[in-house]
């Protein structure tokens, strides 16, 4: 057995079920190994769509994701989906061929490891043969122990070699574990915690990614209810509380009008896993000036790193909720709170955006009618099963699928924006779809980002996905339009002639539709009712006339 085969062998052993890549010379013995100790192997057309579908394979399945690229350019097409899954701190290892250390004059060399380390991912590299079990279990071990993206670099001639004999005979074996809760924070802490929550008249959670990581729902949940707390979530933990009447859904730029007021209306906010960063605070806006503010992490540079906060503990999400909780049973403490008969009614009335208002603004421009966002997205939210997944790439269009179609639970919105690049919400929902096969899932695009990764339409229509891919095309990149164009600027530059997405879908085996008005959804209920075994492209002529309610806020932060 050479060290490739032993390599994809034990990768296998720590738990890789599906694996996502593009082949090349570097990586192809790797990825036959793997395939062969029963990995299934989903081809991508793009490396960075590859190392994007496994990030969200491990997001949703909540697992190790493996990706596999050939060296050199097959890593630098990559390094954007590493640079996403690095700041979002996805379990993933990203399995590379590397040039030989004598292949000094090799056109693909490159200094692998500098590249990963740069957008944040940790190089590793299979040093020898002697080592090569060995470094694929540190490998394995820091991205699930330590959440962390890792590139495992496979030099040309460390593969070829054989394994030596003793190395074979113990083998790597089992998975890398799961992730170490950290201690709770101490008593002294704790309590603190609990003397705050006593004090407070209004307490505010946000629960970020480090509480749905840690599965802090239940814990939350019950700690709320005890001392009269709001819950909310930042966006990529959007659907932890669903299902609670009291939940104010998603807080910052997403925030419905009365999610904000009540957020901003807090005289305590405790964010739990949640980096409080300018997304999650409007910049700082929805954070009152008299409000205590308390931060729970796992990590002490994440306390205080986007705003002060008045208290920090250091500690796992849902053991420190645990630990309040059975503080403030100790004290025989139980409080209304924000918990009121007005409040619930209020959400009840006003709490999903599809219940907010809005001046319809449909355009009947060149080429015919063109559908305002919102109508198009609460018309959908109606008309697809409760359980779904919705992968959101990035554009002015991205709260309306991320705000106006409902989630099942956290586990149902995939929110590739850490990064906040356009052209990977189509991989993102490939790579969901793999993970949870039971649910409809959704790749909510721009016709920018559609036209970035179209590529792996043939991917999605080769496994015979059932995938909704619903393009929100007002043939521009929308977010510098409403940027820039209230300022008199040019908009040549950021605005393109009309492209018939629909027949581009059809071009590579998808179900599609045009979308200009209500009635041409008529089609994607037709999909819905019938076998749903490809892809269907919605190709919604949405107006330009509709600036993102958040996108004001998202520039301030730039």
């Amino acid at each position: 057995m050479n060290v490739a085969e032993a390599v994809g062998q034990a990768l296998a052993r720590f738990g890789a079920g599906t694996v996502f890549g593009v082949v090349g010379s570097g990586n192809f013995h790797v990825t036959n190994a793997l395939v062969a100790n029963g990995a299934r192997f989903v081809a991508a057309r793009h490396e960075a769509g590859a190392v994007t579908m496994a990030d969200a394979y491990a997001r949703v399945g909540r697992g190790l994701g493996i990706a596999t690229v050939h060296q050199g350019p097959g890593l630098t097409n990559a390094v954007t989906g590493m640079a996403e899954a690095a700041k979002s701190r996805t379990p993933l290892v990203v399995v590379a061929g590397e040039v030989a250390a004598a292949a000094v004059r090799s056109n693909f060399r490159v200094d692998q490891a500098a590249i990963a380390a740069a957008v944040g991912a940790v190089p590793e590299r299979i040093h020898s043969p002697q080592t090569a079990l060995a470094d694929v279990a540190r490998a394995c071990r820091t991205a699930v122990a330590e959440r962390r993206t890792v590139l495992l670099g496979l030099p040309l001639d460390v593969q070829a070699a054989d394994l030596p004999e003793a190395a074979a005979r113990t083998p790597a074996r089992g998975r890398p574990g799961r992730v170490p809760a950290l201690p709770v924070p101490p008593p002294a802490a704790v309590g603190g915690l609990a003397d705050a929550l006593q004090a407070a008249e209004r307490p505010v959670f946000v629960a970020g990614r480090g509480a749905r990581l840690s599965g802090a729902r239940d814990a939350l949940a019950g700690l709320a209810e005890r001392c009269g707390a709001l819950p909310a979530t930042s966006a990529v933990a959007r659907g932890l509380f669903a299902g609670d009447p009291f939940a104010l859904d998603v807080s910052g730029g997403f925030a419905t009008p009365a999610a904000a007021e009540l957020i901003r209306g807090a005289d305590l906010v405790v964010a739990w896993g949640c980096s409080l960063t300018g997304w999650t605070t409007r910049h700082g806006a929805l954070i009152g000036r008299d409000a205590v503010v308390v931060q729970v992490d796992v990590e002490a540079h994440a306390l205080g790193a986007h705003r002060p906060v008045d208290l920090g503990l250091i500690g796992d999400a849902a053991e420190t909720a645990r630990a309040v909780s059975a503080e403030l049973d100790a004290r025989g403490h139980r409080a209304a709170g924000y918990r009121t008969p007005e409040v619930a009614e209020r959400l009840a009335r006003e709490g999903r955006w599809q219940d907010v208002p809005y001046d319809e603004q449909p355009d009947d421009g060149e080429g015919g009618p063109r559908i305002d966002p919102r109508t198009l997205t609460i018309a959908l939210d109606g008309m697809l099963p409760r359980e779904r997944t919705v992968a959101v790439d990035s554009g002015n269009f991205m709260g309306y699928p991320a705000m106006f179609l409902d989630v099942p639970d956290d586990d149902g919105l995939v929110f590739t924006q850490a990064f906040q690049s356009v052209g990977l919400g189509l991989a993102t929902a490939i790579g969901a779809a793999a993970a949870r096969p039971d649910r409809l899932a959704v790749a909510a695009l721009g016709d920018g980002g559609a036209l970035m990764s179209v590529a792996e339409l043939e991917t999605a229509v080769r496994l015979g996905l059932g995938l909704l891919v619903l393009v929100y095309d007002d043939e521009a990149y929308g977010a510098e339009v409403h940027h820039f164009g209230p300022g008199g600027h040019p908009l040549g530059t950021v605005t393109f002639p009309p492209a018939d997405l629909a027949a581009i879908g059809r071009g590579f085996g998808c179900a599609a539709a045009t979308v200009r008005t209500r009635a041409d959804l008529a089609a994607v209920a037709d999909w819905l009712a019938g076998p749903r075994d490809r892809p269907m492209v919605v190709d919604a002529k949405t107006t330009r006339r509709c600036p993102s309610w958040w996108l004001e806020d998202a520039f301030r932060g730039h």
